[in-house]
């Protein structure tokens, strides 16, 4: 696990590198904040979702096969699949121990149980749309649903539930998360297409090369387009794509204004979520940070 978090190397020497964005234990924060509870309060929340997403990609990566995870090798290609599979499972048990000793955990373990079980079925429709060329935009945010902003959406309800409040004010808190999850991975379907290596920390144009249905390809793959026709032939062919063949399609899609339509997507999401989020009477300060973080989700470069 220290590994895979880049405390240090698999040799134990200490390491000061990228440790990821830790944003869904910011948000179990903030949300615990807004409703009137303290960061030490959230804290046990904070841990378990962090915890849980990070075993969600010691196996999302041996499943794509990626040998990079923020900028350096992921743990299966450092340390061998046993390693990764084994560390994966032992923070997803991890987490559920973080809630069982904490406040509200008849409330908070089931919020996450279903959550991981969530994020497992989107993980596997994921795995099931691969190279998929009949997939339409719905099957695409069906997925994301589950494979990203179950596991948002929980973060926000955990911290308002450890705040103390009642379901009717933890149902907003959810339904923003779930929209920012949207929001997020809208964003980050955009940096795996026509991201910088350098910032995101894997290989240019990683969606079009390995076939995922990503929003953007789902928005261009059944339309009666050049980029259409040519994702079409690409996602039904044995070989992968060359690197000029990823090149031109990102082009293509770019100037039918493909990507424009994702941001814009996750925009809207940004936007619905805030709205949400302030229909339960937050703390503003709080509500001010929130939208920061929003802000910094859809502008981000990694």
């Amino acid at each position: 696990m220290g590994v895979h978090f880049g405390w240090w190397d698999r040799d134990g020497n200490s390491l000061r590198s990228n440790p990821g964005k830790s944003l869904r234990s910011a948000l179990v924060i903030l949300s615990c904040r807004a409703l009137g509870g303290s960061s030490h309060q959230a804290l046990p929340a904070a841990l378990a979702v962090e915890m849980a997403h990070n075993a969600s990609l010691l196996h999302d990566d041996i499943i794509d096969n990626d040998r990079l995870r923020r900028g350096r090798a992921s743990l299966w290609s450092a340390m061998g699949v046993p390693a990764a599979i084994l560390a994966g499972d032992a923070l997803f048990f991890g987490s559920v121990h973080a809630l069982t000793g904490a406040p509200h955990a008849d409330r908070t373990v089931p919020v996450l149980l279903s959550a991981v079980q969530t994020l497992i079925e989107g993980e596997y429709l994921d795995t099931l749309m691969e190279k998929d060329a009949t997939a339409t935009l719905d099957d695409a945010l069906d997925m994301i649903a589950g494979k990203t902003a179950a596991l948002l959406s929980c973060a926000c309800s955990l911290g308002a539930i450890l705040s103390g409040a009642d379901d009717e004010r933890v149902e907003p808190l959810g339904r923003f998360g779930l929209l920012l999850g949207l929001a997020f991975q809208c964003t980050d379907d955009v940096l795996g297409i026509w991201g910088d290596p350098e910032s995101t920390g894997k290989p240019a144009m990683s969606d079009l090369r390995s076939r995922k249905l990503s929003v953007p390809i789902a928005l261009a793959i059944n339309e009666s387009s050049q980029p259409g026709e040519r994702l079409r032939a690409l996602y039904r062919r044995k070989e992968s794509p060359t690197e000029a063949e990823c090149r031109t399609l990102a082009h293509e899609l770019e100037s039918h204004g493909v990507r424009e339509a994702v941001v814009e997507l996750a925009r809207e999401n940004a936007q619905e979520a805030l709205a949400a989020l302030n229909s339960c009477d937050p703390d503003p300060v709080t509500v001010e940070e929130l939208a920061k973080l929003t802000k910094m989700i859809l502008e981000r470069s990694s």
